[in-house]
């Protein structure tokens, strides 16, 4: 099956099972076990309460982490993709791009990127969305977190 057509408009992932089934049963989980923990106030009740939140605290925390480790892989993959489009001149400047830059122009074709580059690195641009704005040929990655 092919993915769809990927734009700045779509790009952001939701996966249905992780955003809109586990999330919510934990969010329940974690209501529920308050509302026993005031009803009851017994201990059972105090380390259910607390497990609840201990377990809203890992679904965010698995996120960002894997969201962490991602951003860490486009910034070797762009490095190493910036030293084959970028004209020997500039390849003292890939250190000079911030992590963040780098994640944004990572949907930028090969012929775009190193106009984008210099655009990025020439005004000083650190804001993801207006780089993505820039982009004018979409390249989509269809293996982010």
């Amino acid at each position: 099956m092919s993915e769809p057509v990927q734009t700045l408009k779509n790009h952001a992932k939701f996966v249905p099972v992780y955003h809109f089934v586990a999330f919510p049963l934990l969010v329940l989980n974690l209501g529920w076990a308050w509302f026993r923990l005031y009803q009851l106030r017994t201990m059972d009740s105090l380390v259910a309460a607390l497990t609840a939140v201990a377990l809203v605290i890992v679904f965010f925390l698995a996120r960002i982490f894997a969201l962490q480790v991602q951003d860490r892989v486009i910034r070797l993959e762009m490095r190493l993709r910036l030293r084959e489009v970028l004209p020997l001149g500039l390849h003292p400047r890939i250190m000079d791009f911030t992590p963040a830059q780098l994640v944004a122009m990572r949907f930028a074709s090969d012929a775009e990127l190193p106009d984008l580059a210099v655009a990025v690195l020439r005004d000083h641009i650190h804001d993801k969305k207006v780089i993505k704005q820039m982009i004018k040929d979409w390249t989509a990655d269809h293996l982010r977190v």
